[in-house]
């Protein structure tokens, strides 16, 4: 963990008591840029008239294995409900990535509304990929309509979504969803290593590596690798270009 980091704090979720709003849920994905695997997206949600602070929780990113894993406990303990959601290599390639991460974030929303129905998400990043309808954002002024398999039946978050830059650093809520979503991806991760051993998921994770890339020229891909993208090191005859994110570049994902 970087010595440097600044804890993150509950004072922008609380900021949304002056709306009306109550029980908040930070929100945050993993995954987005591997080549294998689910793409995976953790909620918290949390009481902003009783939470308090929750001491070690950062951006998954900014935390060693052990600390993370340490922490899932306590971050249950301490949120109002929490859920992780998932979508796989094969939905990714049939919906393409924003709607897989609104896939598994509906099912991440559904876990956390069996025991709470969040007021109000406020998600990490410039873009709302979670919500079935168009909304707009607190923080910013960009605006996309959401679309895809879960708004299409009707399904999904039914909050307002609140898009933050960088919340993963600065909000508890959402670091803390980001831990879940990222103990809870790279386990799967490791099990799934354990019947493709050529690819070292359980160190990659799943991830762009030179090494995966290397593995994916020399055995193929598995199906859980996300056909769509350019895998291996080379494009090949007649395989798809797409690179991880491409389908989220012309709204800043």
């Amino acid at each position: 963990m970087s010595s440097t980091a600044k804890a993150p704090t509950l004072r922008l979720e609380r900021t949304f008591t002056a709306s009306g709003h109550r029980i908040l849920a930070g929100c945050d994905e993993v995954g987005r840029g591997a080549l294998a695997g689910p793409v995976s997206v953790g909620l918290v949600a949390v009481d902003l008239a009783s939470a308090r602070s929750l001491k070690g929780v950062r951006d998954s990113k900014l935390l060693s294995v052990a600390d993370r894993n340490a922490l899932v406990p306590q971050i249950k303990k301490w949120a109002l409900a929490w859920g992780v959601g998932h979508a796989t290599a094969a939905e990714i390639d049939l919906h393409g990535l924003t709607a897989a991460l609104r896939l598994a974030g509906t099912r991440a929303w559904d876990q956390v509304c069996l025991t709470v129905r969040p007021d109000v998400v406020l998600l990490d990043g410039n873009y709302n990929w979670l919500s079935p309808e168009r909304q707009g954002s607190l923080f910013d002024d960009f605006e996309e309509p959401a679309g895809g398999p879960a708004a299409a039946a009707g399904e999904g978050c039914t909050a307002p979504v609140h898009t933050r830059i960088k919340a993963d650093m600065q909000c508890l809520s959402v670091a803390a969803a980001s831990v879940l979503a990222k103990v809870e991806r790279d386990a799967m991760m490791v099990e799934f290593a354990a019947s493709n051993p050529h690819y070292s998921w359980e160190i990659n994770k799943g991830y762009a590596t030179g090494s995966h890339r290397a593995a994916i020229d020399v055995h193929g891909p598995t199906p859980l690798h996300r056909m769509s993208w350019r895998l291996g090191s080379k494009p090949r005859p007649g395989e798809p270009v797409l690179e991880p994110g491409d389908d989220l570049s012309t709204v800043g994902g």
